[in-house]
């Protein structure tokens, strides 16, 4: 009696993991935010259909899209517990994983999307590492475009922007205080509430890409952009180490290859689809203003300014901020 409890209690403890191997098979349940029937979601169930294929059913890869699991935070807890071993993050839901992971989401660091491109040759590979030290098989990045402020309201100028409701990712503590040092009222709420917000004047502007507007929906209440590159936006798909190591090391490397495979084409993808969501934009009405440059170019000091400080404060890695700019800086001069 005594081995039969102990054996149900063995079986109960291994089918909590979640990853439970019969018959030398193993399930990884990875979740997203990421809409069901997006480019994204299918690129990454056909890589899941690969895996399966050519590992002989050795491995096979649930997907659970659309935010059903919760969102970025529940989908972490989830993993710490080991409901889940995994999932497609935004900067903001990989930073309670990794927090340097957001460096390249530091407001106006990038001007242009080759800048940013050149940076991530030198140093995608050193937020790839910081992952795997911090418990979790990194699968490269994929840009989202550069996240740009929208609004059913015309925006040029500070003034314009004061008062209302501005949505900031849950996760996202630099760029709320960003927000608060320009005087700005900044609302945070997690990725799935935003289209409620909106549709509720909850929100009043939205920072996102144009993919990610017309992907999720956020494109039906905006009428105007500010035509600038706010934060460069960007996510990567995760499994933790914990159940990653439990594959045999062959099948270990089949997943790497294929979901590698899988997030230098979204990636890809993702710059030439943001070009043509802009276009698709505009085609159907959205105005794009850069505003008054003077404005502008005051606005970008003084968050400059403020990031300084906080990398003096030890609130960013100055190791990590201090190697972007000097990619950037070499990027400039050779231009």
């Amino acid at each position: 009696m005594l081995t039969n409890r102990l054996l149900k209690t063995a079986l109960i403890l291994l089918a909590s993991t979640g990853l439970v191997f019969g018959a030398s098979a193993a399930q990884l349940k990875l979740a997203t935010v990421a809409p069901e029937g997006s480019a994204w979601m299918n690129a990454m169930r056909a890589g899941a259909d690969e895996i399966k294929q050519r590992t002989d059913g050795r491995v096979s890869v649930k997907f659970y899209g659309g935010g059903v699991m919760g969102n970025e935070a529940s989908v972490t807890r989830k993993i710490r517990i080991g409901q889940l071993h995994g999932g497609a993050f935004t900067t903001g839901g990989i930073s309670r994983i990794y927090p340097d992971f957001g460096i390249y989401s530091l407001p106006f660091l990038f001007e242009s999307a080759e800048e940013a491109a050149y940076v991530r040759q030198h140093m995608d590979s050193v937020l790839i590492q910081g992952l795997e030290e911090s418990g979790f098989i990194g699968f490269g990045l994929a840009q989202g475009g550069f996240g740009k402020l929208m609004s059913a309201d015309k925006m040029r100028t500070l003034d314009d922007l004061k008062g209302k409701k501005l949505w900031v990712p849950e996760d996202d503590d630099m760029s709320f205080e960003v927000m608060r040092e320009l005087g700005l009222s900044p609302v945070k709420l997690p990725l799935t509430d935003v289209l409620t917000g909106l549709q509720t004047q909850l929100l009043e502007i939205v920072g996102t890409s144009a993919i990610g507007a017309i992907a999720l929906q956020w494109h039906t209440k905006i009428k105007y952009v500010l035509d600038q590159p706010l934060v460069y936006i960007y996510g990567t798909l995760v499994i933790d180490k914990r159940f990653f190591s439990k594959l045999d090391a062959a099948d270990q490397v089949i997943v790497k290859e294929v979901f590698g495979r899988v997030y230098k084409k979204i990636d890809a993808d993702n710059y030439a689809d943001n070009i043509n969501a802009e276009k698709a934009l505009r085609e159907n009405g959205v105005s794009f203003d850069k505003g008054e440059k003077q404005e502008v170019d005051k606005i970008v000091q003084q968050v400059h300014d403020f990031i300084e400080n906080k990398v003096a404060e030890g609130k960013v890695s100055k190791d990590l901020y201090n190697m972007a700019q000097q990619h950037i800086k070499d990027y400039r001069t050779s231009q």
